[in-house]
């Protein structure tokens, strides 16, 4: 049975999917909208730190007051829930709590938040899907291993890049292609002086978070995206921040091969990115040792190889993350799974630090990501981007210098680095 049939059970049976969403921003309010036209699936509890953007993406869908249970007390929350009503709450954690609930979305994407959210859904051993990659990268294999022992689903969500070139890798490889590269496009150029006082406006005018919107902007977000995509591929970044080519559609399997090939890459099997004209699209450079498979790949009309690529011309973001939550609950199938650190991203000083700073969250004017192989990072004695916020300058850090254990200070007591710390003494 497929997705679309298992939820039309779910719909008939009067038994549909209940979900729990944490962080009511612009990926979490739209997939409420989203669940909302779909059968055999609710969303049943929402928490975010300022209720009020909650309680205005409710009425916008038109559910009344009465519909509508505000509380940060666990009973009165599983009451209103199990009563059909939808949680409003500050509480975020108490969503591990309620039985009522089979999934909950992670929707934030700060990191301190993502790994609390995530160790107390699957401890409930409740399924939990990631639209937040940052904590993934950061923490993914110990959350991967809880949840295989829990035995629920821990997965990045569907729609974004992580997923849906997961996809890209898993059907090619399922078919006995050999992937040389997995990339995406993005919309613009990295600015590496982005910060979100310079890109307020159009974030206001795109109803996003300014610190959000200059982490694309800065590059981070495409980092992560792409650490993610290496954490559950084997793929690699080529060089340090990877190459990022301005490339077009047609010119993708020429240009994203190796070297030896007229290709920029020194190896076979890597992440990268493009500023060409293809966002929002990802994409695979595949290529087969067999002569036949040659054959009809010029057949359907893939051109003359030797390297093919697979184009997916959109992702949609929080749109399809349902598609992730079903996988979860009706089927125990994980969609994007970090078993290992291969890549790692790592904070670049976006400005002059001085001992006694203290660092902000991803996207803000002190630094942005850079990805690395995790055994380049680990060499330099880096600091992971994740473990980067709340953290102090220890000693000066240049403009264009990365934060490393000489220099930078984690703060030690939040729970993201205890997760972490606890995922390297393991080998994760």
């Amino acid at each position: 049975m497929g997705i679309y049939e298992g939820l039309q059970k779910r719909e008939a049976d009067g038994n549909p999917i209940r979900v729990g969403l944490v962080g009511c921003g612009q990926m979490g309010s739209g997939l409420v909208h989203v669940i909302r036209q779909m059968s055999g699936m609710e969303t049943c509890a929402i928490a975010d730190v300022n209720p009020d953007r909650v309680l205005a993406t409710l009425h916008r869908l038109g559910i009344p007051e009465h519909a509508i249970c505000a509380t940060n007390d666990p009973r009165k929350a599983e009451t209103g829930v199990s009563g059909g009503k939808v949680l409003v709450t500050e509480d975020a954690l108490m969503l591990a709590q309620l039985p009522s609930l089979d999934a909950v979305v992670e929707a934030t994407g700060l990191t301190e938040v993502g790994a609390s959210v995530a160790w107390h859904c699957i401890e409930a051993s409740k399924h939990v899907v990631m639209l937040n990659v940052e904590t993934d990268v950061t923490v993914g294999p110990i959350l991967t291993q809880l949840a295989e022992k829990a035995r629920c689903v821990y997965t990045v969500a569907s729609g974004d890049e992580p997923g849906e070139l997961k996809r890209l890798h898993d059907e090619a490889r399922l078919l006995g292609f050999e992937v040389v590269a997995l990339g995406k496009g993005k919309n613009n150029t990295i600015d590496f002086d982005a910060t979100p006082e310079r890109y307020y406006a159009e974030a206001e005018g795109k109803g996003m978070n300014p610190k959000m919107l200059s982490a694309f902007k800065d590059g981070s977000k495409t980092m992560v995206e792409m650490a993610a995509v290496s954490n559950a591929t084997g793929l690699v970044p080529d060089v340090p921040g990877m190459h990022g080519p301005k490339v077009q559609r047609a010119d993708l399997q020429t240009v994203f091969v190796p070297k030896e090939d007229g290709g920029i890459f020194s190896r076979r099997g890597c992440v990268d990115y493009t500023t060409g004209r293809i966002a929002p699209g990802v994409f695979a450079i595949v290529t087969s040792n067999d002569d036949r498979v040659h054959t009809d790949m010029r057949f359907v009309g893939m051109g003359d190889g030797p390297y093919y690529c697979l184009l997916r011309p959109y992702h949609l973001c929080n749109i399809e993350t349902p598609l992730a939550i079903a996988r979860a609950v009706l089927y125990s199938e994980c969609t994007v799974a970090s078993t290992r650190l291969v890549s790692e991203v790592v904070p670049i000083a976006k400005r002059e630090l001085r001992p006694g700073d203290i660092a902000g969250e991803i996207g803000c004017a002190d630094y942005l990501g850079r990805i690395y192989t995790y055994a380049e990072s680990a060499r330099a004695g880096s600091i992971p981007i994740g473990l980067t916020p709340g953290g102090t300058v220890t000693r000066p850090i240049a403009k264009g210098e990365m934060f490393t254990a000489t220099n930078f200070a984690p703060d030690t007591g939040k729970f993201v680095y205890k997760l972490r710390a606890l995922q390297d003494a393991i080998g994760g």
